[in-house]
């Protein structure tokens, strides 16, 4: 039996009316799916994020002994990325809309989250879009790998189950419109800091000898 807090805690929006209709198909499709594909997207689902992490270490590995700024956009990729994040999970807590696996009942590839893992909107999505805007300013062929990357993470967790549509859309949205500006004021003073970078990095020899 559940208890009144697990009761109150589960108590969030229901997003069906918005996508509920295109989610089910979704998930019918992933049932009738072959099991190669189910299995990579799942895959690609739970651990696709360190995708995104390799490409960021690319492009600083890249760029550092050969352009300062973008050396710098690359380090500071990761810390946009947070910010996105944190900013999703903001969202989350003011929305409060329930997994559709949850509300809805339904068998789904992924284990459905526990009550009070909102679902609106996808932290995934989140960070897989805020990690391809930063990456577009490192790199424009890293850009674009991400880019897709981020679209095949959003598609991935409606197949999974985790989230409507609507859910990734926003994630999309989100890491976007939060990586953007702040992605833009870093390549504007990137140079600067790289300056300061090179000159902590000759006097540390000094500092610690």
């Amino acid at each position: 039996m559940e208890t009144a807090t697990q009761l109150l805690i589960a108590g969030g929006r229901d997003g069906f009316g918005l996508d509920g209709t295109a989610y089910t198909e979704v998930v019918d499709a992933a049932h009738r799916a072959p099991s190669w594909l189910d299995g990579l997207a799942s895959a690609y689902s739970t651990y696709g994020l360190a995708l995104f992490a390799v490409l960021m270490v690319i492009g600083w590995w890249r760029a550092r002994d050969q352009d300062a700024r973008r050396a710098v956009l690359a380090l500071a990729a990761p810390a946009l990325t947070v910010i996105a994040f944190a900013v999703s999970t903001g969202l989350k807590q003011v929305v409060r809309e329930d997994r559709p696996c949850r509300s809805l009942r339904v068998i789904t590839l992924e284990a459905c989250p526990a009550p009070g893992d909102w679902s609106f909107p996808s932290n995934h999505a989140t960070l897989a879009a805020a990690a391809a805007v930063a990456l577009w300013f490192v790199s424009v062929r890293l850009g674009a790998v991400a880019t897709v990357a981020a679209l095949a993470m959003a598609l991935s967790r409606v197949w999974v189950g985790a989230h409507y549509p609507h859910d990734s859309l926003a994630g999309l949205a989100v890491g976007a419109l939060v990586a953007l500006p702040l992605a833009r004021a870093v390549s504007r003073h990137a140079l600067t800091a790289a300056g300061f970078l090179g000159r902590t990095v000759r006097l540390r020899p000094l500092i610690t000898s």
